[in-house]
Order: C-alpha cells, then sequence, then structure tokens
C-alpha cells in the first residue's frame, strides 16, 4: 500500500511542476510581439522598433499589397547592414477556416515575404519559414478587426 501512496505522490508532484510550465503569450512566443524581445532590445526587437516586422494580407490571400512590400523594402535594407542576423518568417492567419487549410495559407504568406525579400538581394539561406496558421492570434475576436490583424507574415530573428 505504501509503494502505491508513493507512486501517486509522485505522479502527482510531476503533474503539477508540468501545470507551472510557462505558457506562449497571445503572440505566439515567450518574448512579446512575433517573438520579438519585449522589451525592444535586440536584433529582432529593433527590427519590428525600427523597420516594421509584419506584413499583412487581405482574407485568403497570399498576395503582397503595397504596404507590405513597403515594408519588406525597408527590411530587406536592414537585412544588408546586418548581414550576420537570420531571421525566420512566420505565417499567420485568422480563425476562420480549417486548421489544415490554414496551416498551408499560412505557408504560403511566409513564402511569399521570403521570395519578395529574395527579389531585393537577400540571400535565401539567411531565411526560413514556419506556419502557425490560426494556432496564434495576435488578437483574439471574433471579428473583422481581429482578423485583419491575424492574417500576417512576421519576420523574427531566428532562434527566437
Amino acid at each position: 500500500m505504501k509503494l502505491t501512496t508513493k507512486a501517486l505522490a509522485m505522479f502527482s508532484a510531476v503533474l503539477l511542476l508540468a501545470a507551472c510550465e510557462t505558457a506562449p503569450n497571445a503572440n505566439g512566443g515567450a518574448g512579446g510581439a512575433g517573438g520579438a524581445a519585449g522589451d525592444g532590445t535586440g536584433a529582432t526587437g529593433q527590427l519590428a522598433k525600427d523597420v516594421g516586422d509584419r506584413v499583412f494580407f487581405d482574407f485568403d490571400s497570399s498576395v503582397i499589397n503595397a504596404d507590405g512590400q513597403s515594408t519588406l523594402k525597408t527590411q530587406s535594407e536592414y537585412l544588408k547592414k546586418n548581414s550576420s542576423l537570420n531571421v525566420t518568417i512566420e505565417g499567420h492567419c485568422d480563425e476562420r477556416g480549417t486548421r489544415e487549410y490554414n496551416l498551408a495559407l499560412g505557408e504560403r504568406r511566409a513564402s511569399a515575404a521570403k521570395k519578395y525579400l529574395v527579389s531585393l538581394g537577400i540571400d535565401a539561406s539567411r531565411i526560413q519559414t514556419i506556419s502557425y496558421g490560426k494556432e496564434r492570434p495576435a488578437v483574439v475576436g471574433s471579428d473583422e478587426s481581429a482578423w485583419s490583424q491575424n492574417r500576417r507574415a512576421v519576420t523574427v530573428k531566428s532562434g527566437q
């Protein structure tokens, strides 16, 4: 009987510790907007602060609009000045649609942003892509104001 009580106590302790794990914030990272350093320090925080780290998309689209092109042009200039910086472009979607569809759409968005940066002279080997689909909303809500902020590609320092 003592062995069972000990085993139950150990299992409870492990379960309690697992429940205490720090959860990611609503932006999907532990460090702030789009995974950038929350205090604005470091290369990713500087990218978000000085250059802009996100490109927004229309509903069900991976086409980069004029505002997105402008942001990516500024990002390319920053990346050229910081040639040792490697980045990951995260593709995101709003909550509508299936998980599988949104993962594919998020990948198309991230890939479109990468392709545009490469066309501006950034070496493709410096850019990784990942899709989070609808799993990491920037804004929680079920209306166009929330959805429009969630349809995005976010550029973050690789390893963040």
